[in-house]
Order: structure tokens, then sequence, then C-alpha cells
């Protein structure tokens, strides 16, 4: 049961990683984008056009590569452009972050639906999903520790790779620290020279195509190509959410949360012999979790653990 708890949870971690690591770069901005969510499922559209493409011309011989580079291209695409939308909306008319988001949340959930509905067939998912799933070779030969850790699509190593870039990024490069300084004080990085407005847009766009993939990974890589439960990528979407206040902001500590989450989401399916309302209740874990570091952060209130100081506020530069 142990065994099958973590294989079953780290595919599910890397959605909430891809998802909380691409909402972290955009609070990093000043940006509180609630349309994450949204942007997952526009993410998965693209992702899954890109899969149907390669397979229904190259047939069951695409190339891996070829078909796992398409299909995230077009998923970062996707996500990237809903994102835009997003800038344009808070960054250039200034709109209120929080009902953009929520706007896009709706839209995008509507749009992937339509979309996969009318432009991609669904059979080709799984034939796709074979092959981005594939795992190492040898990790059979390792017994316990190939299945653990090696036994994975390429999509979680990415996941991986991209948190800790990101954390590097944040803490040890000029252009990260001139981002977390537009979060903090947009007006002071303004007046040291930074294009403010430039610095936003990418991390919009960046974030928000980091986030779309989280999307399109749990249709392909942990839903194994079936579109019967897609609905439940909003509520993924809501969960990266909160996991970015649950690692206080660090991509690095989004590794570890991820999975902590994914542990405690699928907790429920594992534990035979409990009732619904039981499993309804362990459902329920993450947010009360999150809930709580909230509150304990709340309450210490070291800047260390607290959010960008101008998260949720738009700038207007004729302030200054």
């Amino acid at each position: 049961m142990f065994v099958s708890l973590i294989t079953g949870a780290i595919p599910l971690a890397a959605v909430f990683l891809f998802g909380c690591v691409g909402e972290i770069i955009t609070e990093k901005s000043g940006h509180l984008n609630l349309g994450i969510p949204g942007i997952m499922c526009s993410g998965t559209a693209g992702g899954c056009l890109g899969a149907y493409l390669c397979v229904s011309t190259f047939g069951n011989h695409v190339s891996w590569l070829v078909l796992v580079l398409i299909s995230v291209a077009l998923a970062f695409l996707f996500a990237a452009v809903v994102g835009g939308i997003y800038g344009f909306l808070t960054v250039s008319l200034r709109c209120n972050q929080n009902i953009t988001g929520l706007a896009l949340t709706t839209f995008g959930v509507g749009f992937t639906q339509f979309f996969i509905d009318n432009f991609v067939d669904r059979d080709y998912l799984y034939r796709a999903s074979r092959i981005i799933n594939r795992g190492l070779s040898f990790a059979g030969d390792l017994g316990w520790f190939g299945e653990i850790f090696l036994s994975y699509g390429i999509l979680v190593y990415v996941a991986i790779a991209i948190a800790v870039v990101t954390s590097i990024f944040l803490k040890k490069t000029k252009t990260g620290l001139r981002l977390r300084s537009i979060g903090e004080n947009p007006a002071t990085a303004d007046a040291a020279g930074i294009n403010v407005t430039a610095y936003k847009y990418s991390a919009i766009l960046i974030g928000s195509g980091i986030a779309g993939l989280g999307g399109f990974y749990y249709i392909m890589g942990y839903l194994g190509g079936s579109w019967e439960n897609a609905s439940t990528i909003e509520a993924l979407g809501w969960l990266s959410v909160a996991l970015v206040i649950f690692t206080l902001w660090r991509p690095n500590l989004s590794i570890l949360g991820s999975f902590i989450f994914a542990v405690l989401y699928i907790l429920a399916f594992k534990i035979t012999g409990i009732s619904f309302s039981q499993m309804s209740l362990l459902k329920i874990l993450p947010y009360v979790v999150t809930i709580i570091v909230l509150i304990f952060t709340s309450i210490f209130g070291s800047k260390n653990v607290q959010p960008p100081a101008a998260l949720g506020l738009n700038y207007f530069r004729e302030d200054r």
C-alpha cells in the first residue's frame, strides 16, 4: 500500500507543482491570478491538440521527442495566450485582479470543453498518453527504487526541474531579484529604472504557460489520456493556488508541498472501509492545512513568510 500510495501521488504532485510554480512566478510580480484553474484547462486544450495532431498524422510510430515537444509547446502557448488576456486587463487596463482572474477561470473551463469536443478526437489521446508516459527502460530492474523514482514520464521530472530552476532564478539572479522588487514595491523599482510593465507581462505569460502544463499532464499523465474526469482540472487549479500559500511562495518548497497535497488528495481512495462522509473529510484536508499555514504566518508575521507586499494591487505609474 505504501508503494502504491507513493507512485500514485507523484504524478498528481507534478500537476500541482506546475500550477503552483506558475502562480508563484506571477505573484512575485505583484499579480494575484485567480485564473490559474482556467489557464490550466486552456493548457490542456493546447496539449491535447498537439498530441492528437501528432498521433493522427504519424500513427503509433510517431517520435517520442516530437510528440512531447509539440504537445508541451502548444500547451504552453494556449495557456500563455489566456494569461496574456489577464495581463492586458490587469497590467495595461488595470482591471481588478480578482474579478479578472475569476472571469478567466470560467472562460478557460468552458473554452476547453468546447475545444476538445469539436477539434480533438479523444481516441487518439490514449495512444499519445502511452508514448508520453514511457518511463526509463531499466526502472523495472531496480525494484522498489526504480518503481518509486524512475517509472514516470518525462514531464514529472520537468516539473521538478522547473521548480528548482525557478527557485535559483528568484534568489540568485539579477533579473529574479528585480522581479521580486516589483512585487514588493513597483514604484521604487520603476524609479530605479526597471521596466515594471515588461517584467509584469513576462512573469504573467511565463507563469501561465508553466501552469498550463499542469492541466495537460493531468490528462495525459495522471489519467492516461482519459477525458472522463477532466472537470476536476478546475479543482486541482484551486488547490495549486492554495499550495502557493502552503509553500510560503517558495518554489523549492513547492516540490515537497505538492507531494503532501497529492498524498492527502488520494488518501481517501487508498483507505478501504471508510464511509462517504469520512472520504469527503479526507479530501478537504489540503484546504484545512492551507488555512492553518495561513493563520500561522499571519500570527508570526515574519517578512520571509509573507506574500509580496504589492500582491493584488495595480500599479499606477502617475501616482509615483
